[in-house]
């Protein structure tokens, strides 16, 4: 109890360390520090196992309840989403010039800015390898200033687009966005390598 304590009293007393945990550093008028026009190659790893649901002690819900649930936060940190697109928008292109595939990486397409958030799908790139590197693949950004485990949502669109057209349909999962800007990838059938847990319903009459 006297750890709890000390970590509630810290956070009373740091503002800007409780603005972070909160998501409040990152605002719709601010651009996301170190977002260059060509950045490096994303730091990809394995996605993390699948484990059973944790069993977490009312006294650490108390301190999370403070910022609200992880995957809520970001997700309404709509200038966190977009700079995670803008930032694997980048990192397509350079991915494929890097290639050797210029005529492709200037027809990657930021499809969720462009053309509208319906498609289930955030961007439109392409393999880049292979018998038809032209293949075109759909990427679905999720970001996190958190760690790997960090839990998000997929909308019921997204779900049916990766059961639906399995072959292109790509989630890139970036987290530590603040800092390293690392990513992994999940292939379809997302349900096999994620626990998919319904929270919202629509009520209608």
């Amino acid at each position: 109890m006297a750890l709890y304590e000390a970590v509630e009293d810290r956070l009373r007393a740091d503002r800007k360390l409780h603005e972070r945990l909160a998501g409040a550093n990152l605002t719709a008028d601010q651009r996301v520090p170190g977002s260059p026009t060509h950045p490096p190659p994303l730091i990809e790893y394995a996605p993390p196992p699948v484990s059973p649901p944790p069993e977490t002690r009312e006294e650490i819900r108390r301190v999370i309840r403070r910022f609200g649930h992880p995957a809520e936060r970001d997700a309404r940190n709509r200038s966190l989403g977009r700079a995670g697109e803008a930032y694997v928008l980048a990192a397509e292109q350079e991915r494929l010039r890097s290639l050797g595939l210029d005529d492709l990486a200037s027809q990657v397409r930021w499809v969720a800015d462009l053309d509208g958030d319906g498609f289930g799908y955030d961007i439109r790139s392409f393999v880049g390898a292979g018998d038809r590197p032209d293949q075109e693949r759909w990427l679905e950004v999720k970001t996190t200033t958190g760690p790997m485990s960090t839990p998000f949502f997929i909308t019921r669109k997204e779900l049916e687009v990766s059961r639906e057209h399995a072959c292109p349909f790509r989630l890139v999962r970036l987290f530590d966005f603040q800092r390293r800007k690392a990513a992994f990838r999940l292939a379809p059938p997302l349900e096999k390598q994620v626990r998919l847990d319904p929270l919202v319903y629509r009520a209608s009459f």
